[in-house]
């Protein structure tokens, strides 16, 4: 999966402008659908047609979308003031590298501060493209882009600027690529918007009308010093959520997830989030309500340009979902 995850999150995709990321995961899952759509939208809809009357229409969704910035004004020496898409830290901004959709690479700088002791605020802070005037700088306003960092790994450890949620694409990707039976009909959605109010999976779960979905994210880990209080720790297998911010999951779904985790012996943890939500959140409410879950991938330093997971875990959840579908699914 590495060159995958590698090609993945080092796409440009700031929400909203999810184009070429789309265009490399289409690419990526030619042949391994019954057919690919993209809808009005942008969400990018494959599905594998059902093999059976018993089966169930189950939707996984994973949103291609990432944070980044949005050029907001440019002065008279080519310096560009921004403002965030998604939830992005201005105290992780300063310093780091942004990439446009045509390529441009740009530095975040700070202005010089009386008091250095508060975080800096974005007002602060500008877009160093190596222009000398408006006139010749390569951006204008409403310019979008992402975070510019490269992929790495850390042993088991995988570190880049988008695993959130380029990750959870991978993941789908993956399990198309595994599922060699099952009894349902299986509906990939990979969603736009999902950093700006997870706008784009209530769409395409009002299109689709499945009969359960799960969606497929990062999830925050309890294991750095001083961090969150929570159980989840990278190295401890998929996350099968419990409860977010913005949605609990259908209790029928975590006690099937944990039940095939335990019948194929696979890695998992229960996860209980305080702050932030998934996809699953707009598909639970979609027309008449839809049971969804989450599997969760576990990371660290979430919405930072170093995001970072475990390989085993990404492969548990993969593994988990894969065997999950393979079987019968009575709610």
């Amino acid at each position: 999966m590495k060159p995958l995850i590698k090609k993945l999150v080092e796409s440009y995709g700031p929400s909203g402008h999810e184009d070429q990321t789309r265009d490399l995961i289409r690419a990526e899952i030619k042949g391994l659908a019954d057919y690919v759509t993209v809808d009005p939208l942008g969400n990018l809809i494959a599905v594998i047609k059902k093999k059976s009357k018993s089966g169930k229409k189950v939707m996984l969704a994973a949103h291609m979308d990432e944070i980044g910035v949005m050029v907001s004004h440019v002065d008279s020496k080519g310096f560009a003031r921004f403002v965030p898409i998604g939830g992005v830290s201005a105290l992780t901004c300063v310093g780091g590298r942004v990439r446009f959709a045509d390529g441009t690479v740009g530095v975040i700088g700070i202005e010089k501060r009386d008091n250095t002791s508060n975080l800096p605020s974005f007002d602060q802070l500008f877009i160093d493209v190596g222009a000398t005037s408006a006139e010749n700088c390569p951006v204008k306003v409403g310019d979008a882009a992402g975070f510019h960092r490269s992929f790495e790994e850390m042993g088991t450890r995988l570190v880049a600027k988008s695993m959130d949620d380029r990750i959870g694409c991978a993941v789908l990707i993956e399990v198309m690529r595994g599922l060699k039976r099952t009894p349902h009909e299986v509906q990939f959605a990979f969603t736009v918007q999902e950093e700006v109010g997870t706008r784009g999976a209530g769409p395409s779960a009002f299109g689709l009308e499945p009969d359960l979905a799960l969606s497929v994210d990062v999830t925050r880990t309890g294991d750095t010093p001083k961090g969150v209080r929570m159980e989840v720790s990278l190295g401890g297998g998929a996350a099968i959520k419990v409860r977010d911010s913005g949605m609990i999951a259908d209790p029928r779904i975590v006690a099937l997830l944990e039940q095939r985790a335990a019948e194929g012996k696979i890695l998992a943890q229960r996860e209980v989030l305080e702050g932030g939500t998934t996809d699953a959140k707009p598909i639970q409410v979609s027309r008449i309500g839809v049971p969804s879950g989450c599997v969760s991938i576990p990371c660290r330093h979430i919405h930072t340009p170093s995001e970072m997971v475990d390989m085993r875990d990404v492969q548990a959840a993969v593994n988990l979902i894969v065997y999950t579908l393979e079987r019968a699914i009575e709610l």
